[in-house]
């Protein structure tokens, strides 16, 4: 395993996540962490980790979990979080980088009773976007190598208790098949947001949350737009599983 080209990226506070070319992360990955507001204490799980981002900054949040389960498929992806959360106290301990394959979950524990499910997963169907040029890349963007949306939601609602929390984050040209594929495993939508660069530009990302056994009826919340200068954030929002 090449090691020579891994560098280190800070995280709120002190303490740093291990990155590389192959296993890095973007903006959609911060704007899922924000969107997935756990309950002190959760259990959460972030399937496809990667290099860990959104496990570390929900442990880093105003309410954080007892403890992320990242699971995820490629040797190189887990031993840069298990080198990240051995140098980041904070991180010891709290999260857990497991190598596995989220569509059987073999070798994950506590099927059935995490609280919270978190997932960037491959935004592009097979034959479609342009391809990424390193095969790590490829299973990160594209669906077919390593997942599908459907395996995604089908490994989401094993993981999760009765009542438990699924957020995702997706293309808006996907919205259909994302929909669909929560209410197959029983994964209600219950939250929805669109996240445009601008307000006069089309959305680039959508935002999901599913609740296992929810009822009907879905919240549409106000599109994130990232340049408009006079959007604010509260101080801090209460945690949310409606």
């Amino acid at each position: 395993m090449d090691r020579t080209d891994w560098t280190r990226a800070a995280l709120p506070g002190e303490g740093f996540l291990w990155i590389s070319p192959r296993h890095t992360f973007g903006t959609d990955s911060l704007l899922l962490a924000d969107f997935a507001r756990p309950h002190t204490g959760d259990r959460v799980c972030d399937l496809g980790a990667g290099c860990g981002i959104v496990g570390a900054l929900l442990l880093g949040g105003p309410h954080p979990p007892a403890r992320v389960a990242a699971v995820e498929l490629q040797p190189e992806a887990v031993a840069q979080m298990e080198r990240s959360a051995a140098e980041t106290p904070w991180l010891r301990g709290r999260l857990a980088p497991l190598l596995a394959d989220l569509r059987t979950l073999d070798g994950v524990p506590q099927l059935g009773a995490y609280d919270l499910v978190v997932c960037n997963p491959p935004y592009f169907a097979p034959g479609t976007g342009r391809a990424a040029p390193h095969p790590a890349r490829r299973l990160a963007r594209h669906e077919g190598g390593g997942c599908t949306l459907e395996e995604v939601c089908r490994a989401a609602g094993r993981l999760l208790r009765y009542g438990g929390a699924f957020c995702l984050c997706h293309r808006p040209e996907r919205l259909t098949d994302l929909l669909e594929a929560l209410r197959r495993p029983g994964l209600e939508p219950k939250r929805l947001r669109l996240v445009q660069q601008r307000a006069d530009k089309a959305p680039w990302l959508v935002l999901a949350q599913g609740k296992k056994g929810g009822a009907p009826g879905l919240r549409v919340e106000a599109p994130l737009i990232l340049d408009d200068e006079k959007q604010h954030r509260p101080k801090e929002e209460p945690p949310c599983r409606d």
